[in-house]
């Protein structure tokens, strides 16, 4: 049976200490990249939303964080990410390797900018 959360802080509580630290981190770069943001479950993981409307999810797995969707981004963006492409719409990072906070950040800013329609600020 799937375990249902209702709030975000359950959904991270549900992991283990270490993994609890790097969620935490994610929502917090996530939030920070997306002023006036807000957040949810939906679809059972973690969402970073703007005027109640998705812009971000993340999720943490057994061996890895994902962050979806993927922004277009410029070129240097996406040379950036590349390494962490796990399918068209999908970011993964391995637990048990430096998380590189600041390029989810960006993604989420990215992410946000796409939503607002406007270039990221």
């Amino acid at each position: 049976m799937v375990q249902r959360f209702t709030s975000v802080e359950e959904y991270i509580t549900s992991f283990p200490a270490e993994v609890q630290v790097i969620l935490r981190e994610v929502r917090r770069r996530c939030r920070a990249a997306v002023p006036d943001s807000g957040e949810m479950m939906s679809y059972g993981i973690p969402t970073v939303t703007l005027n109640g409307k998705y812009v971000v999810y993340f999720a943490g797995w057994a061996h890895h964080i994902s962050v979806y969707p993927v922004p277009s981004g410029d070129p240097a963006f996406q040379a950036d990410i590349d390494p962490y492409r796990s399918a068209k719409g999908t970011l993964k990072f391995p637990l048990g390797k430096p998380v590189p906070y600041e390029l989810i950040e960006k993604t989420a800013a990215l992410l946000a900018a796409e939503r607002r329609g406007s270039p990221p600020t």
